[in-house]
């Protein structure tokens, strides 16, 4: 597996940090061998005063002084090398801090286009990709599928009486409570206003379906507290079923929207699609 960008660009970071340490600790071995030069030459030109002229001595004095010079010429070297370095590592850094706040921006981008601002439930467009490829796999391997349309009973008057604030405080928690007893494998989407979709994957029969019906309606029956108030919120369930009452998404979610207002008008809970 290849490395992210943001990885491959850390490590490079890291790697001429490491770089940049060892080259500052040759140029302080240089730095020090230059000085040591400097005493040593001058220790002999002392030395070279209080004796006869020996010209050896003084070639050699020379030969160390120039010697010194290419030594005082690398640490100068290094230092600009050094420098070059160093804004290296901080280009790099801040090519890093780019790359995170791309990604970060794309998959803020990539959360908003697929879920809902308020309640942060997967919306349509997601809804619709997962039930989609939940279908061709229905198909492929002869599972049933299950789609529940969830409407709040009486949901309008919470904001007639309290406020938007209130109702918007109430989907939160509602949409909570429904990720609560969501399964791995299925979706639970905000479809608009007060109404949600469920999509179940891969269930065996139609009373495990109303299993999961009376488990939903049992969660969301619990009072919402808002502020100091306590709101009781109730919810019709239409349930429609692959391949029995269709075998396309927009067929199955009219047939639970359909189903659902039978539940409502039945104050039954959750009615299957067919069943009148």
């Amino acid at each position: 597996m290849k490395s992210p960008p943001i990885n491959k660009a850390a490590n490079a970071a890291t790697r001429l940090a490491k770089v940049l340490d060892h080259s500052e600790q040759i140029k302080d071995v240089v730095e020090e061998c230059a000085e040591e030069l400097s005493s040593v030459n001058l220790v002999l030109k002392e030395s070279l005063a209080d004796i006869d002229h020996q010209p050896e001595v003084e070639n050699a004095i020379e030969k160390s002084g120039e010697v010194k010079g290419k030594v005082q010429e690398a640490a100068e070297q290094l230092t600009i090398v050094n420098q070059a370095l160093e804004h290296e590592i901080r280009e790099r850094e801040v090519l890093e801090h780019q790359l995170i706040s791309v990604r970060q921006q794309e998959a803020s981008a990539r959360h908003e286009a697929f879920h809902d601002a308020l309640t942060g439930l997967p919306n349509r467009v997601l809804f619709n990709d997962r039930l989609e490829h939940g279908l061709a796999q229905a198909k492929r391997h002869e599972w049933t599928l299950a789609i529940m349309f969830l409407d709040l009973d009486e949901f309008k008057s919470i904001n007639d009486q309290y406020g938007h604030d209130a109702g918007d405080h109430v989907l939160k928690i509602i949409s909570k409570r429904l990720i609560e007893t969501t399964r791995v494998d299925d979706t639970v989407s905000r479809h608009g206003g007060d109404e949600f979709l469920y999509l179940i994957m891969e269930v065996d029969d139609r009373q495990d379906i109303a299993l999961i019906a009376e488990k939903i309606i049992k969660a969301l029956q619990a009072p919402c507290k808002v502020g100091k108030l306590e709101l009781v919120v109730t919810a019709s369930i239409g349930i429609s079923v692959f391949p029995d009452d269709g075998e396309s998404a927009d067929v199955l979610i009219k047939s639970a929207d359909k189903a659902m207002y039978q539940a409502k008008r039945t104050k039954s809970g959750y009615a299957f699609a067919g069943k009148h």
